[in-house]
């Protein structure tokens, strides 16, 4: 049995018991103590967001106006749908197109496509025919790659999903289009963010509230693409 008690804003989950956790390990223990304490997961709920990470992307837009209506957004990773499902209402009457290599269960207002791998020529191809000529004004990630326990592996697994999400996004922007990928804190991050700069007006790294304190992610936000002569 469970027992929790939580303020009616959702803002702070006062207190939280676990009882009968008996059988269960230690990780397991603390994975549900932390979720049963998060006032997002709560309030996704509520608010019938697939997920909490859909708050992560709602203050950033909040913060910085990436998403508007009538915009061409493409949600790359976006299992289980919570992202999809914030674009789909803030892009309102555009096209949001979402990919991941997971099955995804359908978002009103965007095509997804499941057991797709977007890094994959024949993922990008299936945007591009739904695109047609339509060019992005929004690039979106928050993929991971699955964590191996290796430090090092884990870091550069992430990086080329973010160099593969760079690449897509340089290739098929609009001028002025911005770009949001997840990244986990590390050596590299610096090289990518200068990378950046030589496409967007202005690249910042930002960490949301709704992103865990004791997690390294954070997310590279470009914003003014200014285009490219040739992608290399």
């Amino acid at each position: 049995m469970i027992t929790r008690r939580y303020s009616t804003t959702t803002r702070l989950l006062k207190k939280v018991t676990l009882n009968n956790a008996k059988g269960k390990s230690v990780s397991s223990q603390m994975w549900l103590q932390r979720q049963l304490s998060d006032p997002y997961v709560e309030k996704a709920k509520m608010l019938s967001y697939r997920c909490r990470s859909a708050f992560k992307l709602l203050e950033i837009d909040d913060k910085h106006k990436i998403l508007r209506p009538e915009y061409t957004v493409i949600d790359c990773g976006c299992s289980p749908g919570s992202w999809s499902q914030v674009a789909a209402k803030r892009a309102k009457n555009g096209l949001v197109i979402g990919v991941d290599l997971q099955q995804v269960q359908p978002v009103e207002g965007a095509i997804l496509f499941g057991n797709t791998d977007f890094t994959s020529e024949a993922g990008q191809q299936k945007i591009c025919d739904v695109l047609k000529d339509k060019r992005v004004n929004c690039v979106l990630s928050d993929m991971a790659p699955r964590a191996t326990g290796i430090r090092q592996l884990d870091q550069e697994n992430i990086m080329m999903l973010c160099y593969a999400v760079l690449r897509f996004a340089l290739t098929m922007s609009e001028e002025k289009a911005s770009v949001l990928m997840k990244c986990w804190t590390n050596a590299e991050m610096q090289e990518l963010v200068k990378r950046m700069e030589c496409y967007y007006e202005t690249v910042k790294v930002v960490k949301p509230n709704a992103s865990r304190g004791d997690s390294a992610e954070t997310f590279l936000l470009g914003k003014g693409f200014k285009g490219v002569t040739k992608v290399t």
